[in-house]
């Protein structure tokens, strides 16, 4: 039967499992350790066949850490027991040492705690010698296997406490002897382990150690990347992007044409300005102009009519048949046409019966406009029309307009301004820019008939100079106007 007992056997490892549960799975380890310099107090208990007493003795230890928590330690452990009493009551005190050689597998707990296993061989020895009556002497190979637990008290400085069996032989003896000890362990040499993209993950256990700033990163230190644009979570702005959507560093979608519609999803990124586009970002063209919605002041256009550069038909003979549909397109003013432009029994592109062939004056290079007729009067030009809310010119307005266009072109030294105004049925901000296109759409339609673009300004002043007062219907139509005045003076 041993003579230690059997209570320190069960309360040490019980105390070490208890200590690893307070310490707790902490921050990761956040140096790396050297070399292990340590001492502390043991008690030693020896196997009954030794006849030897329990004894307080010392430890000292010298260890070396390896890559992948390992460490290897030589130890020594020395005790001086005494043998059991003889017939007389007579004891003898026996020097036991151990001094052994070890493997430890350490098992990181925290930033600054570890537990360990370790196994290891050396010698044990009883006694100087084996002269004279003795219980116990001479010396032979022990195998060692035990478990501890090192707190952290600073990041150098930790309390160290082992539990280990040693089996070993003296003479013809076979022994298993149990100790344990508490004391104190210096790390020297050790040194912090950096965090190089100071993502919280330590480089030795950083996989994807160039992680860029403020970027959310896994346990393996790597960054997330929720919707999938390249740009990490954590430093993507716009984290909800449709995927395959082209993003910019921040991680928002680009839009090179601002249709709404981002790069990489656009199929028509260089739509232009003012387009309305499908969801493919191409521009739509609902009447089939060639000239696309957004841009077109008259979206209603007849298929195959000809139309302007702001999508608008023209009608040359003034027949009420569209430039483009009308087969006739020379027809007299005033003569009953067909659907076709042509007067009964005028054949496509032939004069109409009767009519006398006359011939035409050549057009000056830039001009298409008639020639001019009576003289421009500043103020409201009379007959210009919208449809409702829109800048989109009436056909009824083209008559007036060419004829203005017509004087204009006959003197390029008068520079004019067309300006719109409207009523105050809208917002401020909503009637300048509605007037401000349509005064713009009345100077282009000028300019299409020839008049040079430099001789024409225009200006939208919303309700901002009313002519009237008046907030009757008929009143806030006489507001809703188009005038004219000479930016020079006039002839």
């Amino acid at each position: 039967m041993r003579t230690y007992p059997r209570s320190a056997q069960r309360r040490l490892p019980a105390a070490l499992a208890l200590l690893v549960l307070c310490v707790g799975p902490l921050a990761a380890q956040q140096r790396k350790y050297l070399i292990e310099l340590g001492a502390g107090g043991v008690y030693q208990s020896y196997d009954s066949a030794t006849e030897l007493d329990g004894a307080i003795g010392g430890v000292g230890r010298l260890g070396v850490w390896l890559p992948a928590n390992f460490s290897i330690e030589l130890a020594g452990t020395f005790a001086t027991p005494k043998t059991a009493p003889d017939l007389l009551g007579n004891t003898t005190s026996v020097d036991a040492r151990t001094f052994s050689g070890s493997l430890l597998y350490n098992i990181l707990i925290g930033s600054k705690s570890s537990f360990y296993l370790k196994a290891g061989a050396g010698s044990t020895k009883y006694g100087s010698d084996c002269t004279g009556v003795r219980t116990i002497c001479g010396s032979g190979g022990s195998i060692l296997g035990g478990l501890g637990l090192r707190v952290g008290m600073t990041p150098t400085l930790m309390v160290r406490g082992e539990a280990e069996l040693n089996s070993n032989k003296s003479s013809t003896k076979s022994l298993t002897n149990f100790g344990v000890s508490l004391g104190l362990s210096l790390m020297l040499g050790s040194k912090p382990i950096p965090d190089s993209d100071l993502d919280g993950i330590q480089n030795n256990h950083d996989r994807c150690p160039s992680t860029p700033r403020g970027a959310q990163v896994d346990a393996r230190g790597c960054p997330s990347d929720e919707d999938g644009d390249g740009v990490p979570t954590g430093i993507d702005r716009c984290p909800g992007s449709v995927a395959g959507a082209t993003v910019d560093e921040t991680g928002c979608p680009k839009d090179s044409d601002s249709d709404n519609i981002p790069d990489g999803l656009d199929r028509c990124p260089d739509t232009p300005p003012g387009v309305l586009v499908d969801a493919n970002g191409c521009g739509k063209d609902s009447d089939g102009d060639g000239s696309p919605d957004g841009l077109d002041r008259c979206s209603e256009t007849p298929r195959g009519a000809t139309v302007d550069a702001v999508g608008c038909p023209g009608d040359e003979d003034g027949d009420g048949v569209l430039d483009g549909l009308d087969r006739c397109p020379r027809t007299a003013a005033g003569a009953g046409v067909q659907a076709t432009g042509c007067v009964p029994g005028q054949a496509p592109g032939q004069p109409a019966p009767g009519a006398r062939t006359q011939p035409q004056a050549q057009p000056t290079p830039g001009r298409n406009a008639p020639a001019p007729v009576g003289k421009l009067v500043p103020g409201v030009i009379p007959g210009i029309a919208f449809a409702t809310g829109t800048a989109r010119l009436s056909s009824s307005s083209y008559v007036a307009l060419d004829s203005i266009a017509a004087i204009l072109m006959a003197d390029p030294t008068v520079t004019v301004e067309v300006s719109a105004h409207s009523d105050n049925s809208r917002s401020a901000a909503e009637s300048m820019r509605l007037t401000g296109l349509q005064a713009d759409a009345v100077r282009d339609y000028l300019v299409l008939k020839g008049v040079p673009y430099q001789q024409i300004s225009s200006k939208g002043y919303g309700s901002t100079v009313p002519l009237t007062p008046d907030t009757t219907p008929t009143g806030r139509a006489a507001n809703r106007r188009v005038e004219i005045k000479f930016a020079t003076p006039g002839p």
